[in-house]
């Protein structure tokens, strides 16, 4: 098996016209160096963990992104010296507020976490409670309605089910008006759902009538940049970021923004307070200070330059398969989450002699080992219009250099029958 070091030997010539593609400043997209590193401090090959490369996207199972150079720098350097929880956590909430255009913020563990403290806060001030709720144990004698789309149902309803709350689903708007009760205490939105008849400034409006906050559930919608501003601008009283997809922040911290009455009450059901929903949801002051520093690089950044970086990846790799028999590449770029092109490429396996589901194991048992997106070889789901003949690259989490690596290695893999 090859070495990463061999194989971009190997690729070396092969990619020297694609090399010579204009590329964005290092500053942007450039990985730490490693002058002070030494093999003792990989604890990826202690441990026997292989480095993949993540031509998928910012998913979870896969660690989401790669902080900047001066993200991690300041992580680093924040792990130094113990300070004061609730200081840091006031502290970056106020300068996070002033940059992000808000009332008040809250850096929590990841989106997840960030939709339990939400949640919580919603329940404090629908009860009267100025600090820690009960929840989810005094729940059920407690106002603990949120009302939802029902085509905004998901898998993250668990982080509002932890407060113990009941979910009241609507279809119409005539549903919605007619949902509110003496037991609302929130309505909730998913920001990138597919179905659902209400729209972001109806739901926003009829929730404000009947004086309901509202939360938002934009995890994975930055880029564009500005998302992080323009929803909180729109009259949503919460929403929730994730800080390790997009953002480039810890893969652990997330963002609560919104008013600061209810960031407060979320302050107050948040850890380190013993018996509160929100002990497990720790974040330590590693992570406080790289979810503030990766804010700050991200607002050194543009929408342009970003979108352009991810183009010429996608260049990079249909220059390397381009030539392949029924070869068909385009892009995709979904509208509201994970707003950046993502590579389709479609071919007819039996011409080929190697089906997708193949492809992409061979990829993923391959060194470097390479993930595509998940969306590979099936149309369920529905935001990436893939099909059983289509291979998704996401391009956005490559680092400098991979991009070639990729090509490369889907032509050795899809021309392997008439190699």
């Amino acid at each position: 098996m090859l070495s990463r070091r061999r194989f971009l030997s190997s690729v070396k010539q092969s990619a020297v016209g694609i090399s010579l593609l204009p590329v964005l400043p290092s500053a942007v997209f450039a990985q730490a160096g490693k002058s002070e590193e030494s093999a003792d401090d990989d604890y990826y090959a202690k441990l026997g963990v292989a480095h993949i490369i993540n031509a998928a996207g910012t998913y979870t199972y896969l660690t989401a992104a790669i902080m900047p150079p001066q993200v991690q720098r300041a992580v680093a350097e924040a792990a130094k010296h113990p300070v004061r929880l609730k200081d840091l956590q006031v502290a970056s909430g106020e300068y996070l507020a002033k940059k992000l255009k808000c009332e008040g913020a809250l850096v929590s563990a990841g989106a997840a976490s960030a939709l339990t403290l939400g949640t919580a806060a919603c329940m404090a001030l629908a009860n009267n409670v100025e600090g820690t709720i009960r929840v989810p144990q005094g729940a059920d004698a407690m106002k603990n309605e949120v009302i939802v789309q029902k085509g905004h149902r998901y898998e993250y309803d668990q982080a509002l089910l932890n407060c113990g709350i009941q979910f009241r689903e609507v279809v119409t708007e005539s549903d919605y008006r007619n949902a509110f009760s003496s037991k609302t205490v929130m309505t909730h939105f998913f920001n990138a759902a597919e179905s659902g008849e209400i729209d972001r400034e109806t739901w926003l409006k009829i929730a404000h009538e009947h004086n309901v906050p509202c939360m938002n559930d934009a995890a994975a919608d930055m880029p564009p940049i500005e998302n992080l501003w323009k929803y909180t601008g729109m009259g949503f009283d919460l929403v929730c970021f994730s800080g390790g997809k997009g953002i480039r922040g810890p893969q652990n911290a997330g963002l609560l923004l919104g008013k600061k009455k209810l960031i407060d009450l979320a302050y107050s059901n948040n850890s380190p307070i013993s018996d509160a929903v929100g002990r497990g949801m720790k974040v330590a002051k590693e992570q406080i200070v790289g979810m503030v520093a990766a804010v700050d690089w991200l607002l050194e950044q543009s929408n342009e330059a970003m979108q352009d970086e991810y183009k010429r990846r996608v260049d990079v790799i249909i220059q390397q398969v381009k030539d392949i028999p029924t070869m068909k590449a385009s892009t995709f770029m979904p509208e509201v989450a994970n707003h950046v092109p993502h590579l389709l490429l479609e071919y007819n396996p039996a011409t080929v002699g190697v089906t997708v589901q193949q492809a992409m194991e061979m990829l993923r048992k391959g060194t470097p080992s390479i993930e595509l997106n998940p969306a590979t070889g099936t149309s369920e789901r529905t935001s990436i219009p893939s099909n059983a003949d289509t291979i998704v690259v996401g391009v956005w989490m490559l680092q400098p250099g991979e991009d070639a690596i990729v090509g490369s290695r889907l032509r050795q893999v899809l021309t392997a029958r008439n190699a």
